[in-house]
């Protein structure tokens, strides 16, 4: 069947407008994806390198564990500020600030002289690094459409993984051949250039103009709520007890406190959280996914360079190596996925399949020792990687592909919030129980440590004594007869850890079970408001066109559904180019 010469005409025309949209884009990208690593660096260039760094500021476990959870809580509480304001005001100015505030933290937090000033600025930087995690997931849905956002996907993993690896790695050859305090300093130069690209790549629609109210009773009442609970679950059971006037107030505190944020959201009228959202199946579905992936992703890659160092010996340079494997899963098989799903539109059996490898994933990395072989740990590690990697993303993109646009911003940070408060919660709750598990199986092994440590006449003496103040031990200084014992212990009790976590994964495996198997649209952020706006507006100008509304549904979320039965519409013309049909 031949094609006539005006239909080759528009197709040609289509697809080198589809090519140029693509170069757009990916200029775009550029500052977004150079602010997204530079955030991410902050916070993993550290992570082998904490051992040294706590060691040196003479901190304990419990430092080593609010290190991280510092940055965890401070990005769980502000993603939900900055989604909200990134629905009200301009979200490029939003993005700049974030990465500012990012770049005073970290060069403040390396003149560090002890943990207390450590974690204080690991909270600023927690500030910055919810912005920029938020804003960028907001932004990519306002220049890129549902259905073509998994071929960029493979991007965001790359950042990720460079990030997640390159991050351990650069981190433990400062560490070892400089000052940990390079650690933070190195972020200072690369933000800058993130900054300078942004300004001068990103170009964004504006926003319509209206009334902008902030919740600051929202704000201050969720952030003091799930602060205090999640203090309380860093801290029971070591400094109290379970069953405490401690843990009576500061639980009971953190209920009364989130009750009083649900009443304010019902009355707000700019709500920090819509609890409307909740009635989208889609969203509350993959806020309990999300939950459960955030303790994967956080939660392992921290304990996994305490395993590396305390119970294989690692340097803060080796422990970064030994890592890779979980972050080349995370990078392959979110860059493949991402690219199926752009190409064949389907997304739900990658999101089941990737929860069904978390979960077998966390299982397997629950019956790792000290000894285990390491090629087998690697590929614990690569699959762990492959099923974060499958889901994380993904429970982002199919949120903002149902909910209106107006919530746009509020739903991506939410599923960004509660995943992070998953992973605080899990880094507080999983270093709470480790730190017990350490000291149980120390006790457990106390007779034949103390002949190790006998055997070892004077030298036995100060290991003895830097054994007992409760500091992390530099491994692979010890003796080899100490060594091996404290390296059995190490092994044994992160292993434990992973294996508490399992359960999660199959709370993941449910939750996306029962996600509805929506088809991905086809318009961006801001074509589908024009459209939302312009069937607003006929709507109005028809007579009875408010008969279209159900008891329940507004005049805007008339506007989206009209809208979207034009987008579904258009998906079934083959004539319209092939960037703006449906599936």
């Amino acid at each position: 069947m031949s094609v006539s010469p005006a239909l080759q005409d528009a197709r040609a025309e289509a697809e080198a407008a589809a090519k140029r949209k693509h170069r757009e884009v990916l200029q775009a990208l550029t500052g977004l994806l150079l602010g997204m690593f530079v955030s991410m660096l902050a916070s993993t260039v550290v992570s082998t390198s904490l051992p040294v760094i706590i060691s040196d500021l003479d901190g304990d476990q419990a430092a080593f564990t609010w290190v991280v959870t510092a940055t965890l809580l401070a990005t769980a509480v502000s993603t939900p500020v900055w989604g909200k304001l990134a629905d009200l005001l301009n979200r490029k100015v939003l993005v700049q600030l974030a990465l500012i505030i990012f770049i005073v933290a970290s060069a403040a937090a390396g003149f560090a002289q002890n943990t207390d000033w450590l974690i204080a600025m690991r909270v600023i930087q927690g500030i910055g690094a919810g912005g920029l995690g938020a804003l960028t997931q907001i932004i990519m849905a306002d220049i890129i459409s549902p259905r073509e956002r998994g071929r960029y996907m493979g991007l965001f993993g790359a950042v990720m993984a460079l990030s997640t690896v390159g991050g351990p790695l650069i981190g433990g050859v400062i560490t070892d051949f400089a000052n940990w305090r390079w650690n933070f300093y190195i972020a200072v130069p690369l933000a800058a250039v993130a900054l300078f690209m942004i300004q001068k790549t990103l170009h964004l629609p504006a926003l319509k103009k209206r009334k902008v109210t902030i919740d600051y009773a929202g704000i201050v009442l969720l952030a003091a709520s799930v602060s205090v609970l999640l203090i309380w679950v860093s801290l029971v059971g070591t400094d109290f007890d379970w069953i405490s006037a401690a843990t009576a107030w500061m639980v009971g505190g953190s209920l009364v406190g989130l009750a009083a944020f649900v009443a304010v959201e019902l009355k707000s009228s700019e709500p920090l959280i819509p609890l409307t959202l909740f009635r989208n199946r889609t969203f509350t579905f993959s806020v309990i996914g999300s939950l459960a992936v955030g303790v994967a992703m956080f939660g392992t890659s921290v304990f996994l360079s305490q395993y590396m160092q305390l119970a294989r010996g690692a340097s803060a340079t080796m422990s970064g190596i030994m890592t890779i494997p979980m972050m080349g899963g995370l990078l392959v098989v979110s860059t493949i996925v991402g690219k199926m799903i752009t190409k064949t539109g389907k997304w739900k059996a990658y999101v089941v399949s990737g929860s069904v490898i978390l979960t077998v994933a966390l299982v397997l990395m629950g019956t790792i020792e000290y000894d285990t072989n390491f090629w087998l740990v690697s590929l614990y590690m690569f699959l762990l990687g492959a099923g974060v990697g499958m889901v994380m993303q993904n429970l982002v993109l199919v949120v903002q592909n149902d909910v209106p646009t107006r919530d746009l911003g509020v739903a991506s940070s939410g599923i960004n919030f509660f995943r992070t408060i998953g992973g605080t919660i899990g880094v507080s709750a999983l270093g709470a129980v480790l730190a017990t598990q350490v000291t149980d199986r120390m006790a457990q092994k106390q007779g034949e440590l103390m002949g190790a440590i006998a055997a070892l006449g004077d030298q036995g003496k100060d290991i003895a004594a830097s054994l007992a103040s409760g500091s992390i031990p530099a491994v692979s200084a010890l003796p080899e007869s100490v060594r091996v014992i404290v390296e059995s212990v190490y092994g044994s009790s992160v292993a434990h850890i992973f294996m508490i976590a399992a359960p999660l994964g199959v709370l993941t495996l449910l939750a996306v079970l029962f996600l509805p198997n929506l088809e991905l649209g086809s318009m961006t952020r801001h074509e589908k408001m024009q459209a939302e706006e312009s069937a607003k507006a006929a709507a109005t100008a028809v007579s009875g066109a408010p008969a279209l509304e159900t008891p329940e549904e507004t005049p805007g979320d008339t506007a989206a559904r009209i809208a979207s039965d034009a987008e579904a519409a258009a998906g079934q013309n083959p004539d319209l180019p092939a960037g703006k049909r449906g599936n």
